[in-house]
């Protein structure tokens, strides 16, 4: 009795589909995103601006410096964390965006994906760290990721633009959610890999939990949750592009312009710029999760920092031994 009170409203008996009742999915899903836009309208588009101007904010920051002095930062940077190879690679890949006149709509694509990365990791990792320490959380959370990994790219556009109209807040909407769920199944998937031995000898020495956590689980889990940051950034890249059809701007706008003038010309300099930010970003993220904590250029350069002062420091201390 309390099932068909519970579905009571969902089938209409006089509506059939080979004798079956007409089952009002759609029907309910627009009620509830009605009940939504109606309570929480404002707040909707208070924080379709916020996240508006984050992403403008990011854009100014990247197309600040000329094109070709942020290539060199990018270089620089790739350097630091791969090697020269990279850096060169990096260089090429942003003056050829340059040279075809797509630096600012790629800046614009790399400031949503920067900005959906960072919101999608911020929620994504702590939910794969508490699914990895409690069951019920890991089998409540993994339909969700599931549902949210196998729809459809383009369903997502449908609910954001809804609830934030046409505009670069409901394609970083629609990118967050894409991009999110690899996050949470990679960061669970390099906790539960952790060999119990390590964290009993945790326990043994009377670390906390949250000690076993910071110092123990997550260094040694490492590696798979910045797969988990590469897969993330992927995702982002790409519905970042098809989020240029509801009105997002960058690379995915050019495309979408392209679509709508027939300009094959246009769509594929807007997609080859599109590829020289992924492979930048996917060597680069494969990079940092190969690194050891300690390990890397950055850390030898902190080290060479270093030694000059202790050795200042060791100078000083010999004659109050004396």
């Amino acid at each position: 009795m309390s099932v068909m009170t519970t579905l009571d409203g969902w089938f209409d008996p006089d509506n059939k589909v080979d004798g079956i009742p007409r089952f009002q999915v759609g029907e309910k899903i627009n009620e509830a995103f009605d009940w939504i836009k109606d309570h929480w309208g404002t707040s909707l588009r208070s924080l379709g601006d916020a996240i508006t101007d984050a992403v403008d904010w990011i854009v100014s920051v990247l197309d600040g410096p000329a094109p070709i002095v942020m290539a060199l930062i990018f270089a620089a940077f790739a350097w630091l964390v791969r090697d020269w190879k990279l850096a060169i690679g990096t260089v090429i890949g942003m003056v050829f965006i340059i040279s075809m006149n797509q630096w600012y709509p790629a800046m614009q694509t790399l400031a949503m994906v920067v900005f959906a990365t960072a919101v999608a990791l911020i929620i994504g990792i702590p939910i794969g760290v508490l699914a990895a320490r409690w069951d019920w959380l890991s089998r409540v959370v993994r339909p969700v990721l599931d549902l949210m990994q196998t729809m459809p790219a383009f369903v997502w556009l449908i609910p954001v633009v809804s609830l934030f109209g046409l505009n670069i807040a409901a394609g970083v909407a629609a990118t967050i959610i894409f991009a999110l769920p690899p996050g949470v199944r990679l960061t669970e998937l390099g906790i539960r890999q952790v060999d119990k031995e390590v964290i009993e000898a945790g326990h043994a020495f009377g670390a906390r939990p949250g000690q076993i956590l910071r110092e123990t689980q997550l260094p040694l889990a490492m590696p798979t949750v910045m797969a988990g940051v590469n897969q993330v950034i992927m995702l982002a890249l790409s519905m970042a592009v098809i989020a240029g059809l509801v009105g997002a701007e960058g690379s995915g706008g050019q495309v979408t312009t392209s679509i709508s003038r027939i300009d094959i010309g246009l769509g594929f300099e807007a997609g080859l710029s599109v590829v020289a930010l992924a492979i930048f970003l996917d060597r680069l993220t494969a990079a940092a999760g190969q690194r050891r904590p300690g390990q890397g250029r950055i850390a030898r350069l902190l080290g060479r920092a270093r030694k000059p002062q202790s050795i200042e420091e060791e100078e000083l201390a010999e004659p109050a031994t004396a």
